[in-house]
């Protein structure tokens, strides 16, 4: 096992959007980032190769974090490859864009696969990297949850559901990784990307920002921004939820 001299993230899901400007937001911060992948191999080798051209080391790892097994054996190679882990950001994330009257569409596999994903497997990324984090000086854990979590208004049900469950599983760990490990949640409000342009083309995304009190949608780069604060830039504070909304949640 060797030791790594810079402080070492893993970043779940951080070939596009969110995941990929936290992994070069902590590069740039002086970060050795393993960027995690569950299908999108060509863009997470790009996000590998932009967080190295910071000067970082980085490590490319395909994981689903819904699947516990490959969840310990990815921890396993990050403790082999690095020795020691700083910072986790649990960003996996995955939905299906179902009206919230359409109960019937919203099968029971549908169901398991957000859940997973979503709401199981930042439980298993956290539960197997703890010992990790925990052998230095504090380790960090970022979830990267949603406003749906808090306002029951989303993509579907289910994620709505698996975000609420992310948030009060923010507050569960906080608790129980304390005082070694800091544990927080970011709930971004609408974000310009991929994910949600092309998931529904019938949403508008500048007609259903229109009435915030910051009329536009957050750029990944924004919500990577809070992500990295509760990462590195506060030792006092566990336990949180940080809506980066534009003031969606203001009501």
């Amino acid at each position: 096992m060797s030791s790594s001299s810079r402080p070492v993230a893993l970043v779940t899901g951080a070939a596009t959007g969110v995941g990929r400007a936290c992994a070069i937001g902590l590069a740039r911060q002086g970060h050795d980032v393993i960027v995690n992948y569950s299908r999108s191999e060509a863009e997470a080798k790009q996000t590998a190769a932009d967080v190295e051209a910071l000067g970082a080391k980085s490590m490319l790892v395909r994981c689903d974090v819904s699947i516990d097994e490959d969840v310990r054996a990815m921890i396993h190679q990050i403790g082999e490859t690095f020795g020691r882990l700083d910072c986790l950001i649990n960003n996996a994330a995955t939905t299906e864009f179902i009206e919230h009257s359409e109960l019937e569409t919203l099968t029971e596999p549908m169901w398991d696969r957000i859940l997973g994903v979503n709401l199981k497997g930042p439980f298993f990324v956290t539960r197997a990297a703890a010992e990790l984090l925990r052998e230095g000086e504090g380790g960090s854990v970022v979830n990267v949850s949603s406003v749906a979590g808090i306002t029951g208004s989303g993509s579907s049900i289910a994620y709505c559901a698996s975000k609420g469950g992310l948030n009060t599983l923010t507050k569960s760990l906080a608790r129980a990784l304390a005082p070694k490990i800091r544990v927080n949640a970011v709930c971004p409000g609408p974000i310009d990307s991929r994910w949600i342009r092309q998931g529904n083309p019938n949403w508008d995304l500048e007609e259903m920002v229109a009435d915030y009190p910051i009329p536009k949608a957050s750029q990944p780069e924004d919500i990577a921004d809070a992500v990295l604060f509760f990462a590195t830039g506060t030792s006092m504070t566990t336990g949180q939820l940080l809506p980066v909304d534009g003031g969606q949640t203001l009501g």
